[in-house]
């Protein structure tokens, strides 16, 4: 019985701490600036403003194979280029050298909002 209660702890501790990237920190590195600068060639047609500096960008998901998961979101729901801007930013992630695969899926919530945006974002649209 306490062997069955020392595994479950020592499961349970496991379960909690960090797992480990099969990826080395400098492939990591590599790749999030590179992301970084392929999202960044991604543009709302509206705003002159990249959507990375605009803070359409709410999370981007690398796997230990490469695959990238990103959530997205739109100034605004009815934006125009809805059913569009998914693909423009799937296509910008695949120009990255050894992603396999991407995937850009619209969220609305939490909503966007000019706080999102880059002082870079804001000087260039005049907001400050």
């Amino acid at each position: 019985m306490d062997d069955a209660i020392t595994k479950s702890a020592d499961f349970a501790e496991s379960w909690d701490a960090p797992q480990k990237s099969a990826l080395s920190q400098a492939e990591l590195d590599r790749l999030t600036d590179d992301l970084v600068t392929a999202l960044k060639t991604v543009f709302d047609p509206e705003i002159p403003v990249d959507i990375y500096e605009l803070g359409l960008i709410y999370k981007v998901d690398v796997s230990d194979d490469k695959h990238v998961l990103v959530e997205m979101t739109l100034t605004a729901p009815g934006c125009p280029v809805a059913g569009e801007m998914p693909g423009w930013v799937e296509d910008a992630v695949m120009t990255v050298e050894g992603i396999r695969s991407a995937k850009a899926n619209l969220v609305f919530d939490p909503p966007w909002d000019p706080s999102k945006m880059s002082d870079e974002a804001k000087l260039a649209l005049n907001m400050f």
